[in-house]
């Protein structure tokens, strides 16, 4: 009875939003020419919102006629509009808004101190939103740094760069990103590059900020004195001791100049003495915190060769024609079927890889179509594999199986919100439990035992260059 009535008290203030009876404030929103009046009522405004309380108690807004006035040129009148809905009878919805509106609709609730909406709008960003942050990571990142209340998202979007950390910087505007950000993430134990890469990447940055080139022979006393002076405070932040000799003389050491001469003869002592100890009062190693994807730089030129059906000359390691893009992680994601399909639906061919438990093990296949649907799709492109030992392919420990034409090619990708990567004979369940009935002859010749525990599966969209 009592949520009854709740329905009621909400259909009631539905009422009066709509229809505007009694009226006491008047807002401008938007920037001309797309500025909308619109009205509302204190009382309501001051009980829903810290803001506006102090907006109408402390005569932030005139008031003309009996009537406060209010403008927000920084919200646009559609998403002024939702959280006003929101305030007066508790009803919000996102689907139908694009990613940069969801977050402008975040940055609006946060100035108008709607605290429970702010948590709620993160958590739909973080659910729903997940190729919108991936592809604006700089910008992103830097507009939620600038916002206190936006902690799930801050974690969210800085565990994501330090697992993935290709998605920023990678990124065109990379070089863009602000000092005290790439700070931050420069002392992360859990950034997930090589130690090289992140000093080449660090090193491209402070160059970039004095459109300098990288030939250290090419720079005078003030291009060595500026470019020693951005770099110094990132400096306690690398792992050197952790960057192979090789890599060191010919990445690091070349550029002696610009690093603390003290640091420069440790580390030469260190590659140089036998048994040298690093220096204690570093910061500790990131390589146990290093996450290797399943899909290795050795594998790229095979898996291409398989989808193009190469028999015999496989491409060239160098000169391969498709990038692999990583979707989905059941270590990082969850073996749930519901945000592999998430991840992974209308996203076109992709190629998946699985280790299995407490083995070097590993399976995959190869959907040339998509995962979305229900029921059985056809292909004749299609196809499984196993690695006897992932980080070690040879001839001998490789197992490859095409779908089987002659007698199963409509049984060749299974989709369903249920299942993972399904595929003929493989049975992938909302679990790390699967089923390999090789039987059934759909991918014959595997080696691939019946019941398999899964440790961690990936899945790659596949793109052509």
């Amino acid at each position: 009875m009592f949520s009854k009535f709740l329905a009621e008290l909400s259909d009631d203030y539905k009422k009066l939003f709509e229809t505007e009876i009694g009226y006491d404030v008047i807002i401008y929103a938007g920037e001309e020419p797309n500025v909308k009046e619109i009205h509302a009522h204190s009382n309501i405004l001051i009980v829903r919102s810290q803001y506006f309380r102090a907006a109408l108690s402390n005569e932030w807004a005139k008031k003309v006629n009996g009537k406060f006035i209010l403008k927000k040129q920084n919200i646009k009148p559609h998403l002024f509009d939702i959280i006003l809905r929101f305030i007066y009878y508790g009803d919000i919805e996102l689907k139908n808004l694009q990613g940069p509106n969801v977050l402008n609709l975040l940055i609006a609730v946060d100035e108008l101190n709607i605290h429970s909406l702010i948590t709620y709008i993160q958590e739909y960003l973080v659910e729903h939103q997940i190729e919108f942050l991936r592809q604006n990571p700089t910008s992103i990142l830097e507009i939620i740094y600038k916002h206190e209340t936006f902690t799930d998202l801050w974690n969210f979007s800085l565990e994501r760069i330090c697992e993935e950390p290709k998605i920023l910087f990678d990124s065109d505007n990379f070089i863009n990103l602000k000092a005290s950000l790439l700070e931050i993430l420069l002392k992360r134990d859990d950034l997930n590059m090589d130690e090289i890469e992140i000093w080449d990447n660090l090193l491209k940055w402070c160059l970039a900020q004095h459109n300098m080139i990288s030939d250290p022979t090419k720079w005078n006393k003030d291009d060595i004195s500026k470019i020693e002076r951005t770099l110094h405070k990132f400096i306690p932040s690398i792992r050197f001791y952790d960057i192979e000799p090789t890599e060191f003389f010919y990445k690091v050491y070349r550029y002696k100049e610009i690093l603390p001469r003290d640091l420069i003869h440790d580390l030469l002592e260190f590659h140089i003495v036998p048994n040298k100890k690093p220096k204690t009062n570093i910061p500790p190693s990131r390589k146990q915190n290093l996450k290797l994807n399943l899909i290795i730089p050795n594998h790229n030129h095979l898996f291409a060769s398989w989808i193009d059906k190469k028999d015999s000359s496989y491409y060239n390691k160098k000169n391969v024609p498709y990038d692999f893009k990583l979707l989905y992680r059941s270590s990082r994601d969850g073996f749930d079927a519901r945000i592999f399909h998430r991840n992974c639906d209308n996203k076109g061919a992709t190629i998946w890889i699985a280790k299995i438990e407490d083995s070097t093990n590993v399976i995959g296949g190869y959907n040339p179509l998509d995962w979305n649907g229900d029921g059985w799709k056809y292909t004749r492109n299609s196809f499984l594999f196993s690695f006897a030992d992932w980080k070690n392919i040879s001839n001998t420990t490789t197992k490859l199986s095409y779908i089987n034409n002659n007698k199963s090619k409509n049984y060749a990708i299974y989709c369903d919100n249920n299942h993972g990567p399904h595929m003929g004979d493989l049975y992938c369940s909302n679990s790390n439990n699967w089923t390999y009935d090789g039987y059934l002859d759909y991918y014959p010749n595997l080696d691939i035992p019946k019941n398999i525990i899964i440790e961690d599966y990936e899945v790659y969209q596949v793109i052509k260059k």
